[in-house]
Order: structure tokens, then C-alpha cells, then sequence
């Protein structure tokens, strides 16, 4: 089946009081137009869509973002009918459009591939909200069809009793869409063209519309900062009920931010305040405690990311020990029963396996081997202002507090570095390094000086 989407995206939304389009508003660490665009891509073949307020800042995000996505302007703010038909022009005879909202961010897929299953020329998306006081009321024909959309203001006694409502979310056939946007007039005390007049329109002509209902929470849409807020709280609660579903133990659901997708093994644990950004992957019995931030990691089964601590496009082995307070940045590799302790960062270094680097340390383009020891205050200085050089330090080998690495440099197997030392020749196998300033004692000294 031919999905052609058509998001509409082209309102000002002033009460966001913004400089941006509503649309680009952050919510759950990316902009609301963008869980739109993932969710529709996931189902359709081709999308659209309809910019207008500021719509270059809009186009210019969309061509980098999404390559793949077309859009036409609604220059004018005529109705959502008006924006549809901005987009007629690409619709194919063959093709069933499906209309969705670029402020609506947390509609699923699975809600969409249901209207898609549905084997009628047009399909609606309603709700039964708490409160159906300001949505249009599906009215139906004795026999279950849809026959019409009418807004509160203009129902009956009797239709506004009706507890369903629409929430602007159909599939149609792509040609009936098109010969019906024709039909839809602007005879309304707005003077806009609507896209809910199309139901009546279709019905009229003999077309059979179905509806299926969605969860209200999927079609909240943001007008203003504090309905984003909303917003952000509702996608908070649907992702930490993704990751109770994978059996992952949440000591506060309220306090878990996902913002991209996590696999994991059984026995997991994540303590409050930890947000998980880009694809996270967790072997068996990895405990996540409190305020750490993940993003783009693999981490092995028994390992423990103490309080704190900053994980990025890192991989963690299995049993090891990472924080409090780590900073693990991009190309970072720890090994099997590694230990990265309290203030250690590192970037493109391999730890290997069994080695430690327990406090206050950088270790930049490194290469740690396995049971190597990285005592207190080591820096590898792999920066030489123009270009960044690598250190290579062996396996078994003890690296005393406070050294500095000066790269490019190898450390042997087996050998010692004294504590203190500034390090600036390779150190062989089995060897002892010291380089530091020779200590002098002069006795008396402070007698002397009184």
C-alpha cells in the first residue's frame, strides 16, 4: 500500500512566545516536528509537508534533518483544509494520505498502522477524552459510519452529549481527497476552509467512513509552554512504561528521562534522575544509579555506573565499576572487570581488562593495558596545541600518582613510573621511570630564618 503523509506544520503558535516555529519546541531531547517525521517514516512511503511561519528556519531544519521529506508553503493561514490542498498537487491517483499534525508529536505507530489496516476509502482517528467540551463530535448513521464532524458550537443538545470526538487524524483515498478539497468552502464565521467538512463532503458522495479510537494521551497537541510541559510529562511516563515492559526495575518512573531507545538484559536497575539519550544497550544485572546521563553506550552484564557519572558513544564491559563523578567521552573502550573511579575522564582510550584508574585522572588517546594501574592525578598529555598524540601503557604496569604522560609515548609491560614524574620517553618492559626534580633538604633552614 502507497502511504502518502502530509504533515501540517504551518501555524504561528504565538502563545508559545518563541522565536521559533512551534513546531521546533525541544520535547524528550529533540524537536516536536521530529517525533512526528520518525513516527510517519516508519509507516510511509512518502511525506509532506506543509510549512508557514517561518517557514525558511522551518525548511532549512527539515532539508538537513530529513533529506527525503518534501514540503510546500501555506503562506496564507486559511484552514486545515487550505493547507491539505497546498499539497494536492503531489498526491497520486493510487496513493491513500494520511493527515497528520506537526504540534500532535506522540502519535504511535501502532495507533497508525491501525487506520492504515482499515480497508475503507477514508478512516478517522477519534477519542474519548475527560473532557469533550472543545473537540468536534463524530456523528454517526444508524449503521456505524461516520457522517459528519460538527464543532460544539453548532451541535445540538442531543450532539453534544456525544462523548466521542475527532482529533483531525484520518487516512483517505488519495483521489477522492483531491476532488473533495474542491468541495470545502469558507462559509464560516472564520472564513476558513476545514478540513473536518471533508467527512460530510465524502459521506455525501456515498463513501463509507469508518473510525477507531485512539488513546487520548497519543493526540495531545501544545499550543502554549505549559501544555509543552505537559506534553514533555506524558512522553516521560509512555517511555519509562517502555522500559518496565523490558523488565527493567525503576525506582521512580516520574524521575526517568528516555530519550532514545534501550535494550536490556534481565535484572536491570535505574535509580532516579537518569537520562538515557541515543541507542542504550544493557547486558544482565547492570545497576544505573542516580543523575547519570547515557548516551549512545553499550554497557556488559554485573556493571555499576555509580551516581553522577557521564557516559557518551562509550562501551562498558562486563563487572566493572564506573564513578561516582566519571566522565566517559566518545571512543572510550573499558574492559571486563575494569575500574574507572571518582573524577577519571577519558576519550578515545581502551582500558583493559582488569586495570583501574581509581581518581583524578585524564587519559586522552590512551591505550591501557590489561591489570595496569593508573595511580591518582595521571594525565596523558596528548595535545601538543596542534595536533593530539597517542600513549600506549602495557599490561601490569603501575603508573604512579600524580605523572604526566607527555605523548606520543609507550610504557613496557610490567614496568613502574614513580610518582610525580613527567614522563617524556618511552619506558621499556620490566623498567622503573623516575623524572622529577631532585629533592633538597636544607637543614636549619627555618631555625636559622627566625
Amino acid at each position: 500500500m502507497n502511504i502518502h503523509t502530509i504533515i501540517l506544520a504551518a501555524g504561528k503558535g504565538t502563545r508559545m512566545n518563541t522565536n521559533l516555529p512551534k513546531v521546533m519546541q525541544p520535547l524528550g531531547g529533540k524537536t516536536i516536528i521530529s517525533h512526528v517525521i520518525d513516527t510517519a517514516q516508519k509507516v510511509s512511503d512518502h511525506i509532506t509537508l506543509v510549512a508557514g511561519y517561518k517557514k525558511e528556519v522551518l525548511k532549512q531544519f527539515i532539508g538537513a534533518s530529513y533529506p527525503n521529506v518534501s514540503s510546500v508553503d501555506q503562506d496564507e493561514q486559511l484552514g486545515t483544509g487550505h493547507a491539505v490542498k497546498q499539497a494536492s498537487h503531489l498526491i497520486a491517483p493510487n496513493q491513500k494520505i494520511l493527515i497528520l499534525y506537526g504540534d500532535v508529536p506522540l502519535i504511535s505507530e501502532a495507533t497508525i498502522q491501525a487506520l492504515i489496516s482499515e480497508t475503507t476509502d477514508c478512516c478517522l482517528l477519534s477519542m474519548l477524552p475527560d473532557d469533550p467540551t472543545p473537540y468536534g463530535k463524530v456523528i454517526k448513521d444508524s449503521s456505524g459510519h461516520v457522517i459528519k464532524i460538527t464543532e460544539q458550537k453548532d451541535a445540538s443538545d442531543e450532539e453534544r452529549k456525544i462523548p466521542e470526538v475527532f482529533t483531525g487524524i484520518m487516512i483517505v483515498n488519495g483521489e477522492m481527497l483531491v476532488a473533495a478539497l474542491d468541495d470545502i468552502n469558507n462559509d464560516n464565521a472564520a472564513s476558513e476552509y476545514y478540513l473536518t467538512d471533508l467527512v460530510e463532503i465524502l459521506s455525501l458522495k456515498g463513501v463509507k467512513i469508518n473510525c477507531i479510537q485512539a488513546n487520548p494521551d497519543e493526540v495531545v497537541g501544545a499550543n502554549n509552554k505549559k501544555e509543552l510541559h505537559q506534553l514533555e510529562s506524558i512522553l516521560r511516563n509512555m517511555k519509562s512504561e517502555q522500559l518496565l515492559d523490558q523488565g527493567i526495575t525503576l525506582m521512580d518512573a516520574s524521575r526517568t528521562d528516555l530519550r532514545g531507545e534501550v535494550s536490556a538484559g534481565k535484572d536491570c536497575s535505574i535509580d532516579v534522575n537518569v537520562i538515557l539519550e541515543g541507542k542504550i544497550i544493557l547486558g544482565e544485572n547492570v545497576t544505573i544509579k542516580s543523575n547519570v546521563i547515557l548516551c549512545d553506550v553499550t554497557i556488559g552484564d554485573n556493571s555499576v555506573i555509580e551516581a553522577f557519572s557521564h557516559l557518551a558513544s562509550a562501551i562498558v564491559g562486563s563487572n566493572c565499576s564506573i564513578g561516582p563523578y566519571a566522565r566517559l567521552r566518545e571512543g572510550s573502550e573499558i574492559g571486563n572487570n575494569a575500574k574507572i573511579g571518582n573524577f577519571v575522564e577519558t576519550k578515545k582510550t581502551k582500558l583493559g581488562e582488569g586495570a583501574k584508574a581509581s581518581h583524578l585522572a585524564y587519559l586522552g588517546d590512551a591505550d591501557i593495558g590489561d591489570n595496569a594501574n593508573i595511580g591518582a592525578g595521571t594525565i596523558t598529555c596528548n595535545y601538543d596545541g596542534t595536533n593530539k598524540h597517542k600513549t600506549t601503557v602495557g599490561e601490569n604496569s603501575f603508573i604512579g600518582t600524580n605523572s604526566s604522560l607527555v605523548a606520543p609515548v609507550n610504557i613496557g609491560k610490567g614496568a613502574y613510573v614513580g610518582a610525580g614524574s613527567v614522563i617524556t620517553k618511552d619506558v621499556p618492559d620490566e623498567s622503573l621511570a623516575v623524572a622529577r626534580g631532585k629533592q633538597v633538604i636544607k637543614e636549619d633552614w627555618a631555625k636559622n630564618k627566625k
